[in-house]
């Protein structure tokens, strides 16, 4: 695992940005993975600015609410759309974000389609992720299997608070959503990971320090072979080895 730490938050934006900036140059092609959240904020908005044509490539989206239209502007299709694939310049055709509905009851649950789609895609070149404060990965929640696959999850009252303050109040945060498994997130052949604050900053430990547990999803990540791992300072704090960029 490759880890970079930067003074700011700026900075992480940059260095994360150039790394998927030398993967599209190799190959126009590539297939992305985008995460959603503040912390890959910065990344996208330097790639939105930087002089690269990212009209053959692919995205897939992690994860996505249970029973949020797509035009909501808190729906990562919302999200997506706005914040990574008009600005940089994606085709709509070749952006993905995994579908769920809600009508009397959990339905159309299509993880199995998602997962056709990437495998047709022929794999994530590059994923971008975050690290939860609870240490999970999309919403693989403590507990979630090493061998999870794309499927509809129940969200902990943690994750639900954490995501509070893009919604009126927690009553309105959804209750479930669709998420990537632990087990396709693997896949990828490049895991980058953007994580910024404080509050962060155990869960990044326990990422990178501590015995790899499915308690902590996060630490599945010592099992792959190509990480990079970016932090500010804050996020970075409590980690007992560290590269400073």
């Amino acid at each position: 695992m490759d880890i970079i730490v930067t003074e700011t938050l700026d900075e992480l934006g940059a260095a994360a940005a150039d790394l998927v900036l030398a993967q599209v140059r190799a190959n126009p092609a590539t297939v992305l993975g985008v995460a959603t959240g503040s912390s890959p904020l910065p990344v996208y908005e330097h790639l939105a600015r930087a002089d690269a044509d990212f009209s053959a490539v692919t995205c897939f989206a992690l994860d996505e609410y249970v029973g949020l239209p797509a035009e909501h502007e808190q729906s990562y299709a919302h999200f997506v759309r706005h914040r990574i694939s008009e600005p940089l310049g994606i085709r709509p055709e070749n952006t993905h974000v995994p579908l769920a509905s809600q009508a009397g009851g959990l339905v159309g649950l299509h993880g199995g389609d998602y997962e056709e789609l990437i495998r047709l895609a022929g794999g994530i070149d590059l994923q971008v992720l975050g690290i939860g404060r609870n240490g999970h990965l999309a919403f693989n929640e403590p507990g979630s299997s090493f061998e999870s696959r794309t499927r509809v999850v129940p969200l902990t009252l943690d994750s639900r608070k954490a995501n509070a303050r893009f919604f009126s109040s927690l009553d309105d945060v959804p209750t479930h959503a669709i998420t990537q498994g632990l087990g396709t997130i693997m896949e990828a052949r490049h895991l980058l990971v953007v994580v910024s604050g404080g509050a962060k900053a155990a869960a990044v430990r326990s990422a990178v320090d501590c015995p790899v547990t499915e308690d902590l999803p996060a630490s599945i990540l010592q099992r792959h072979p190509n990480v990079t791992m970016i932090l500010d300072e804050a996020a970075a704090s409590l980690l007992s080895r560290t590269h400073a960029l």
